[in-house]
Order: C-alpha cells, then structure tokens, then sequence
C-alpha cells in the first residue's frame, strides 16, 4: 500500500513539473495549454488523494460512523481509502459475527463490525489519534492515575486486558494490554497498570 502511494507520489510530481516547465514566449503557451489541465490535477494531488490523517471522535472513526453501510465501498471511502479491505466472519457467544478487516502492508490495522451498519470500530493504528490526543502506545498513566470508576476487564478476544472508558466521551474506549495480570478475573493493581500500553480505541455505537 505504502510503495503504491510512493509510486502515485512521483508520478503527481512528474506530471506538476511538466505542467510548469518552459521559459521565455515558449513557456507562456505552454502554461496556458497546460492550465486545465493543472485545475483537474490539483484535486488529484497525494494529500488529497488520500486525504488527512484518520481520528477516532463522539462521532466515529474517519467518516465511519452509525450512518455508514457495512459495504466495502462505503468503508473505504469512510477510511479515505488508506486501506485494502478483507470481510471476514467468527462465532461469538453462539452467533455468528461479520466484520470488516482495513489492512496496510498486510498488517490489520482497524477492524469494523456491524449489521446493515457500522457499529463498532477497533482502531489499532499508531498513525489514528483520538479526540483527546491519544493514540496506540500511550501509557496507562498518561491518562488514567488508577482503574476505580474509570476502566473494567475486558470481554472477549481482549479478556486479558483492562477496557477504560475516554474521559467525558460517551462512544469511545481505550483497551489497555501489558504483563503481570495477576489472577484471572482480577483487575491488575494500579501500580501495574501504569505502565501498560494502549493497544485499541473502540469506537461503539
């Protein structure tokens, strides 16, 4: 994903050096000839192409939100196309979960879950940061001072680590993971857990 880009990277560049080269009475034809053409490919430009950095909000993921289709054309756009995308399907607690996987480099970087819509996103991408500033990494203690009243173990695929909710957010949560569980079933000490990492944001509906 990462070579493609580079690749459409110089070629935008070939292409807006040859837009504007020329001198003297040749260049002054040439650049006018090249004038609509340059109008069209200002909108084709890499930062536009693929758009600004990703941000995980109230609201979603992206352009991902409870609106957006489980379609793959409509998760691609809602990612500005920065991924290649996979569907996949797993059995959870007796049914049957679809889901879509956004890839980079072969690399799962966010997962989607939802029926007809988009209900739930995992972000695991460094490059994705959250309304508040956080982003895959940080550690427990650049947020939170202790678990009581703001994290729970968490459930499922991630029932080794500790789920806390974003400060002031109704929609986002951070899944932190690190060593020394302790116990099974027992929240980690506070002293543990300042050094834990954060491994997801979780965008639910």
């Amino acid at each position: 994903m990462k070579a493609v880009r580079s690749t459409l990277l110089i070629v935008a560049v070939m292409l807006s050096g040859c837009a504007s080269s020329g001198s003297g009475a040749n260049s002054s034809q040439q650049v006018s000839w090249w004038n609509p053409l340059s109008y069209h490919w200002s909108s084709a430009l890499p930062w536009n192409w693929f758009g600004a950095s990703l941000t995980a909000t109230e609201q979603g993921v992206g352009s991902l939100n409870a609106a957006t289709p489980m379609t793959e054309s409509a998760i691609k756009e809602g990612l500005n196309g920065n991924y290649d995308l996979r569907q996949g399907m797993r059995g959870q607690n007796g049914e049957v979960v679809s889901f879509w996987q956004a890839l980079d480099e072969g690399q799962v970087k966010l997962v989607i879950y939802g029926q007809s819509r988009v209900e739930r996103v995992e972000v695991m991408d460094a490059n994705i940061v959250s309304s508040d500033g956080s982003k895959i990494g940080d550690a427990f203690s650049d947020k939170y001072s202790k678990a009581f009243n703001n994290c729970a173990l968490a459930s499922g695929l991630d029932s080794r680590d500790v789920e806390c909710r974003a400060p002031a957010s109704q929609h986002l949560r951070y899944v932190y993971s690190g060593e020394g569980h302790g116990p099974e079933g027992l929240m980690p000490s506070d002293d543990t857990l300042k050094n834990w990492k954060l491994s997801k944001i979780i965008w639910q509906r």
